[in-house]
């Protein structure tokens, strides 16, 4: 039975279970199917990276304190975050995967890095 490449139709040639007649087809229908439709995951995705970077380079010890106005200037979004832990005593930290931060009083925040990562 000849099979026909999905990306461009041609004569696919090779191993039995090969579904692409090349590398470039099967990228080009990879990045088709990946491809955000509203670009919103792509602009979240931006947006959180952007802030695990100025969290990475603010906490070089593993914990620092640090001011609102500080993290504002660099381009900080307070608005998206990955997972939020609660201790016991109540004190709420908002994570970007291992860079995390807590609110402080004055608009301070302590920011911190989770042993481990995740």
């Amino acid at each position: 039975m000849e099979k026909s490449c999905p990306e461009c139709g041609n004569k696919i040639i090779g191993r039995a279970d090969k579904k692409f007649c090349s590398d470039a087809c099967r990228n080009a229908h990879n990045n088709t199917l990946n491809k955000d439709n509203k670009n919103l995951v792509r602009n979240i995705n931006n947006r959180l990276r952007k802030n695990y970077r100025i969290l990475e380079k603010l906490n070089t010890k593993d914990k620092t304190k640090t001011t609102k106005e500080k993290l504002l200037r660099l381009g900080f979004s307070f608005d998206y975050f990955t997972s939020i832990y609660t201790t016991k005593t109540g004190s709420t930290y908002f994570y970007l995967y291992d860079q995390g931060y807590l609110p402080l009083d004055n608009d301070y925040y302590l920011l911190v890095k989770r042993e481990g990562g995740l």
